[in-house]
């Protein structure tokens, strides 16, 4: 019996895979090494905004709190499928402006949606609400869009983790939020930080579209916000005035997200104090490109 209990208990310790990016556990005897790898979603752009898919693993450098890193997979996959989340604002605040926003958002399902793809559709205002779950049809978004209709508050944060929680759940994916509004938040009860660390965990792109230029108002609080979201998830953030801009925004941003480098390196040190740890990836032999990535992850307590 007492043998039996010794083999039942070694055959628990086997390694399994869990957590953000991959934990690979490996046993031996009474040892057990954890290691974190953390999986980066990189864009690379030129002067003119438009991606760069002609680098190479050397090209590369990843520092995690000035530490140097070692790449131990690189690629870039235009194919890979997507899970778009589309966010749109109907507060009060853009009520002049909902039509330029579903306008868009309608012509940006039609150009970006590829066989294999997923979108969903939330409005928001004071709260979220879910206005078609995930679909490969972009007809299906469309046709949401035309019954949206504008008033109350706004609660923009408060969306997006909603969203980010319930519906862009999976790190291993490629996840894009586009998040068309004025920026403006004045009911949310989620902090920046807050949805920036489940941005971060979950490995969302967010993708600002701000309409605050849209007519003669215009906000730099509201496009603090966008700019904030965007830049530190590797995003990007556009201020259209016209349908042209918009048009141009949207293209760069479609070419974008099918131009994204997958990097994956392991912590030289890893950190479980559940503080920030930062991430800066840096081009060698690559002049006049920008990279954009997100700014770290939040470590394991």
């Amino acid at each position: 019996m007492f043998k039996n209990f010794i083999l039942i208990l070694a055959a628990s310790l086997i390694g399994s895979l869990v957590g953000f990016g991959q934990r690979e556990i490996v046993e031996k005897a009474e040892i057990r090494v954890e290691v974190e790898a953390v999986n980066l979603i990189v864009a690379v752009t030129n002067q003119l905004g438009r991606a760069v898919t002609t680098l190479n693993k050397n090209n590369f450098r990843i520092l995690e709190n000035g530490k140097p890193q070692t790449i131990t997979n690189f690629g870039i996959e235009s194919n890979l499928p997507l899970n778009i989340a589309l966010l749109i604002d109907t507060s009060a605040s853009v009520k002049t402006k909902l039509a330029f926003e579903k306008k868009a958002a309608t012509n940006f399902v039609f150009a970006i949606m590829n066989p294999g793809d997923r979108a969903m559709l939330a409005e928001f205002d004071t709260g979220v609400t879910l206005v078609s779950d995930f679909t490969r049809n972009p007809t299906q978004i469309a046709s949401q869009l035309k019954g949206l209709q504008a008033g109350g508050g706004t609660a923009l944060l408060d969306a997006i983790f909603v969203v980010a929680k319930d519906k862009l759940n999976f790190p291993a994916q490629r996840n894009i939020a586009v998040i068309i509004s004025d920026g403006l938040d004045l009911d949310s009860n989620y902090s920046t930080r807050e949805v920036l660390q489940l941005l971060q965990k979950n490995n969302i792109l967010v993708y600002g579209i701000g309409t605050n230029r849209i007519g003669t108002s215009e906000n730099l609080r509201g496009e603090r916000i966008l700019n904030k979201l965007s830049n530190d998830t590797g995003g990007r953030c556009f201020f259209p005035y016209s349908d042209e801009q918009l048009h141009y925004a949207f293209n760069l941003i479609e070419e974008e997200v099918r131009s994204l480098y997958s990097l994956t390196y392991v912590p030289n040190k890893k950190e479980r104090d559940g503080k920030f740890q930062k991430i800066k990836v840096k081009l060698v032999k690559a002049k006049g490109l920008t990279v954009r990535h997100r700014k770290g992850y939040y470590a394991p307590s």
